[in-house]
């Protein structure tokens, strides 16, 4: 039986803005399994990236229960919560985040320096994450020398290096044109698939939704029951 990767009850999340107070999500219950494939979708301002960095342990919650792999992320130090991300979490956005100083290898090498691995561990690491985005070819190009579709391939080869639990995506596919997103939905897909990944994509586009086993959605800071 899956075990429950994360599971939240009852989370808020209030911003301060001057003097106003801006609530971003609101009576949030939420259980992702291992093994999902779990689609966010939603307007912009809905609260998508919130519940995104904050089940990463980039953002915390101002209220309610937030617990990740069974441990309280809430409630950890920032010290620990960096250390813990580094190991469990991989995270893709949707401006790639490439250094452009450093190639494909160097850029999906750097998680690996803050691990005990060698040097030739860390080699077998990188090419093994780039070999599975199909970029191989690629190792000794700068963020400059690739096509968009290439940047972000790199991007999930970089946060899959580490072997994490759980992989978070932001719209991963909006700077993307078509062909280059449908490949990198493909990967998502696979890593679902083929390496029983848990995955969350935070997405406003349909076609990106086919590719997950379950869609929620989200309309101003609420979680909408699930369709039957």
């Amino acid at each position: 039986m899956a075990k429950a990767v994360v599971e939240i009850k009852g989370l808020k999340k209030e911003f301060q803005r001057d003097s106003f107070s801006v609530v971003a999500l609101e009576n949030i219950d939420l259980v992702v399994q291992e093994g999902e494939f779990l689609c966010l979708m939603g307007p912009s301002g809905s609260g998508k990236t919130t519940l995104l960095n904050i089940i990463a342990g980039i953002d915390r919650p101002t209220a309610g229960e937030l617990r990740v792999l069974e441990e309280n992320v809430a409630t950890m130090s920032e010290d620990r919560l960096a250390a813990w991300r580094n190991v469990h979490v991989g995270f893709v956005f949707q401006t790639f985040n490439l250094i452009p100083v450093l190639t494909a290898f160097e850029n999906v090498e750097l998680p690996l320096l803050l691990t005990k691995l060698s040097g030739r561990e860390r080699q077998e690491h990188v090419m093994t994450a780039l070999k599975l985005v199909a970029l191989e070819d690629r190792i000794q190009h700068y963020p400059r020398q690739l096509s968009g579709g290439q940047e972000q391939r790199v991007a999930i080869a970089r946060a899959i290096v580490t072997d994490p639990t759980l992989l978070m995506a932001d719209e991963p596919t909006g700077d993307l044109d078509a062909h280059s997103a449908e490949e990198v939905l493909d990967i998502l897909s696979r890593l679902n698939r083929d390496f029983k990944k848990t995955i969350i994509l935070v997405t406003h586009d349909p076609r990106a939704a086919h590719h997950a086993t379950l869609i929620r959605h989200l309309e101003k800071g609420q979680l909408l029951p699930s369709s039957p």
